[in-house]
């Protein structure tokens, strides 16, 4: 695993979350005492991926051992979950491990950064990864790109798929849809519309190309929608704005000094009129 992205996130020097560093020693720990990071980011695993690992151990023993820290009296995993999960599966007891002295602040990092280094997170875990190293460090999207040497829009573009309800960041985790699926299901503002084209894409199994153009339909239909009903309110109250309009007209006509005021309101028309209760001949 290259060191660039781990050293821009630390000071230069600063040690790798996996791999051996000289002088360290490889102990044997009981899986029994090994817990989780709290910000493993990953939440899917490849069963096969898993699977074939599992043969592997089991014919080559674990050839990298995994990176925990000390915590509790138990042992916080740094590095290695997929490798903690295949050796759980072929029964092993005990597995090799290096114990690396870091705080909260760095064993948190070289967990995310550990994975995000790997090809086989989600979008959203991916997502979920970015965000957590930005509140760890108080970075910007533009500062964190710099640190791992990808682009802001990369980081942008993930970031909003977090957005996203539940069930859509679900299906895009199992991969049941793609990430280009989730994307145009942002241009809809409600998240129970962006579910219900979720239900229409996975039934019809429609592509990328065929999700857009659904998607345009029913932002185009939202635009039209309010437009026709302001019409059909025109047609239906002309007759009686012109009756007023006339009206005002007529008691103009005459003499008597009306003031009239009319305004055309998103919901409605607002007419002020204001009749004296003398005429101006009666006034001398």
């Amino acid at each position: 695993m290259g060191k660039d992205p781990w050293i821009r996130f630390f000071h230069a020097g600063e040690r790798e979350p996996d791999g051996k560093e000289a002088g360290e020693q490889v102990r044997e720990i009981a899986i029994e005492l090994i817990v989780p990071s709290p910000y493993q980011p990953r939440v899917a695993f490849d069963e096969q991926g898993l699977e074939e690992l599992s043969r592997t151990i089991r014919t080559h023993g674990m050839i990298q051992p995994l990176v925990v820290r000390e915590k509790d009296g138990k042992y916080e995993l740094i590095a290695g979950e997929r490798r903690l999960r295949a050796a759980k599966r072929i029964g092993m007891i005990t597995v090799p491990a290096i114990v690396r002295a870091m705080s909260d602040s760095q064993a948190a990092t070289a967990a995310l950064i550990e994975n995000l280094q790997r090809e086989s997170l989600s979008p959203v875990e991916e997502a979920w990864a970015y965000r957590q190293l930005m509140e760890l460090h108080g970075l910007t999207q533009e500062s964190l790109a710099q640190r791992l040497g990808r682009g802001q829009s990369t980081i942008a573009n993930k970031l909003r798929l977090l957005q996203l309800p539940e069930a859509v960041q679900a299906a895009l985790m199992d991969r049941t849809i793609s990430e280009r699926h989730a994307r145009a299901l942002l241009a809809l503002s409600d998240g129970e519309t962006q579910v219900k084209v979720l239900s229409e894409i996975v039934s019809n199994e429609w592509s990328v190309k065929q999700t857009e153009a659904r998607i345009k339909q029913l932002l185009e239909a939202r635009v039209r929608k309010p437009r026709s009903r302001r019409t059909g309110i025109s047609k239906d109250v002309r007759i009686a704005l012109n009756t007023i309009r006339q009206s005002i007209d007529m008691i103009q006509k005459s003499g008597v000094p009306v003031e009239a005021k009319e305004e055309d309101g998103e919901e409605f028309y607002e007419f002020i009129i204001r009749v004296p209760k003398r005429s101006a001949k009666q006034g001398g």
